[in-house]
């Protein structure tokens, strides 16, 4: 085999090789991103508050960023952090469960759907409120990371005492 031939063939799997690292690292850094996301709804203080403010939205979210979730559509990350707060008043506790996401990856674009299980327990009363669904995302590769620019949630069920939206959204 020529020289030529040996280095064009090197450089294309070296080519190659590149290009599927770069999809495992961004397929890692998304999930991640949404590991991190959901976690964070669920972290709180001992004195029971959680630090949701603009460093975490910007942690998340792009500043054009939308949402859909029972707790409604909103654009924009300041609306996004704005919906979220007041959501999350309605529970003294949480936990956010993520699998089986299915990322594509289309250069600095990429989508993440998966399930999500969601346990809570209301703040007006300790009854748990549980709810399955799938979540479905857009995310861009930004100079501080990949970003969520769509986070829908798809409620597909719920167990127990829903709780009251209404007296906490505007």
């Amino acid at each position: 085999m020529p020289m030529t031939e040996t280095l064009n063939t090197e450089a294309l799997s070296t080519e190659a090789l590149h290009t599927e690292l770069r999809a495992l690292t961004d397929r890692a850094e998304i999930t991640d991103l949404f590991d991190r996301y959901l976690r964070s709804l669920d972290d709180m203080h001992t004195d029971g508050s959680r630090t949701l403010d603009e460093t975490w939205s910007a942690s998340f979210f792009t500043e054009e960023a939308t949402t859909a979730t029972p707790a409604g559509e909103v654009a924009g990350r300041a609306a996004v952090l704005a919906n979220v707060s007041t959501a999350m008043r309605l529970f003294a506790r949480t936990v956010h469960f993520g699998s089986n996401y299915v990322i594509e990856i289309d250069g600095d674009r990429a989508t993440l759907r998966g399930n999500q299980l969601s346990t809570h327990v209301l703040a007006d009363g300790g009854e748990v409120f549980v709810s399955g669904g799938r979540t479905d995302n857009a995310l861009v590769r930004t100079p501080a990371g990949w970003r969520l620019h769509r986070a829908d949630l798809h409620i597909a069920w719920t167990q127990g005492t829903r709780p009251n939206l209404a007296s906490v959204l505007p």
